[in-house]
């Protein structure tokens, strides 16, 4: 990615002169011993994190063990290098997690402090060949288990309620802001510049596992994201969020959720905080398993533009290229480039969806409506889309999936030189593309538009349905 899309001189660059390294076992660290005894490293995280920034900056290296510790904040100029077989290991008591105002499912507000934190700061790395556990089993039973629950009910909650006390307003997606169990993302930089996160595996997050909010020129190379693909809700594998000049590329990513996802916030908070997601590069990343490969969405409220993704592998997810967004989620969507992407196995290897229903009652007459409604600033829009050298093979629910809005349609999307191929025999039917709500259902699995402007389709075979393209 070239040009006034993105500008590689921007991304990090190491202007500070590491002066420390020190080791957490000098701070009191201890590793989990042979009879499973649980150090608690809290402290010995902090002393160490605090001599380094007194000290300017620096490298804590955690070497081979497992290092049980509560939250981890870090700040400008230190690295959290992770050796190999090094496990940092993280309590799941609630208490342990205080309130933080950042931003949960596209809304400022207060949550959980995430498991490592960095809060306005630069020049952040966290690196080396080590895993980070968030053990997320805990935290994802206690969200099953929730599931009936209509309002706040542990004090925990309720004191969530209180700090947040328009949450019952606010928009969510899915993960339960009804009951103020907003559960902490495992690594988040929030507002912090020239950022870094390299090689390590980061897996188990309680909730969304990397999700940078506000921040500029961040790198994410050779990471490997791992959450389970069932009864793990909620676990996204990278969130960008609100954020410019970012790099994802040579992570393998397998998780319960959309895997690499672009977001710029969630209604009336992410139209007032008015901070788009752009020029963002994906490329060469590997995708096992997840709900989308590469998202935009759905909280979109800010607009994303200048979006690469490139030579990427989506093996196993869901849909290949998603994206979802729907009426009152606002934002402009424009420039984005979708190129040599192999898709395997997928529902539908290309869902563009503005009738995501996720987090809304799915009988709204207006969010749902078939029926062009009054444009306003809530009212998304999606434009100006190269697609190219796609190869989709095994798709089960049919070709492809676009469904503009009447008053807003799909404008300016070029499809060129793609191979799709639907799996004719499976049992999955047309209407799991995607999460819609609204849309009559049909029954072949063919490539579905609805309400798009200015389409170009080129160069471009579809086999298996009898009828190609449906349009209604």
């Amino acid at each position: 990615m070239t040009g006034s899309v993105f500008d590689n001189s921007q991304i990090h660059s190491d202007t500070v002169s590491i002066m420390q390294n020190v080791f957490l076992k000098d701070f009191g660290g201890k590793p989990e011993q042979t009879d499973s005894t649980k150090f608690d490293n809290t402290e010995a995280f902090s002393k160490a994190i605090g001599f380094l920034k007194t000290s300017g900056g620096g490298t804590l290296t955690v070497t081979e063990g497992i290092w049980h510790t509560g939250p981890i904040e870090l700040f400008s100029n230190i690295t959290l290098n992770l050796e190999k077989n090094a496990v940092i290991s993280f309590f799941t008591d609630e208490e342990r997690f205080p309130p933080v105002y950042t931003r949960w499912e596209g809304v400022d507000c207060y949550a959980m402090h995430p498991c490592v934190f960095a809060n306005a700061q630069k020049n952040v790395k966290i690196t080396g060949h080590g895993i980070i556990d968030g053990n997320g089993q805990d935290w994802w039973t206690k969200r099953i288990a929730k599931k009936p629950q209509a309002e706040p009910v542990t004090e925990i909650e309720k004191m969530f309620a209180k700090l947040n006390p328009d949450y019952k307003s606010q928009p969510s997606g899915g993960g339960g802001r009804y009951i103020q169990f907003l559960r902490p993302p495992l690594v988040q930089f929030y507002k912090s510049d020239d950022c870094k996160i390299e090689g390590i595996t980061i897996r188990n997050s309680p909730f969304w596992t990397v999700h940078p909010v506000y921040c500029k020129n961040l790198e994410i190379t050779g990471i490997t994201v791992e959450n389970p693909g069932e009864n793990a809700p909620n676990t996204d594998g990278i969130d960008i969020d609100s954020c410019t000049n970012v790099v994802v590329k040579n992570c393998r990513i397998n998780v319960g959720d959309d895997a690499i996802v672009i977001k710029s916030g969630a209604g009336e908070s992410g139209i007032k905080a008015a901070v788009p997601c752009s020029h963002v590069l994906v490329s060469g990343c590997t995708v096992h398993s997840g709900h989308g490969g590469i998202v935009l969405g759905s909280e979109t409220a800010a607009g994303i533009n200048n979006v690469v993704a490139e030579n990427c592998v989506f093996d196993g997810t869901d849909r290949g290229i998603r994206i979802k967004t729907r009426r009152q989620r606002g934002g402009a969507l424009h420039d984005l480039t979708f190129s040599n992407l192999t898709i395997k196995d997928s529902l539908c290897p290309l869902a563009i969806n503005m009738y995501y229903v996720c987090g809304a009652d799915p009988k709204d007459p207006y969010l749902f409506s078939l029926d062009a409604q009054e444009v306003d600033a809530s009212t998304p829009s999606i434009r100006d889309l190269k697609i190219s050298g796609i190869k989709a093979t095994g798709c089960k629910a049919s070709a492809g999936f676009i469904a503009g809005l009447p008053e807003a349609p799909v404008e300016n999307l070029s499809i060129t030189d793609c191979y799709i191929e639907t799996n004719e025999s499976s049992p999955q039917t047309p209407d799991v593309s995607d999460m819609f709500a609204g849309i009559p259902s049909v029954t072949e699995k063919s490539f579905r538009i609805i309400n798009s402007k200015n389409l170009s389709i080129t160069g471009t075979e579809i086999k298996g349905p009898a009828e190609k393209f449906l349009y209604n």
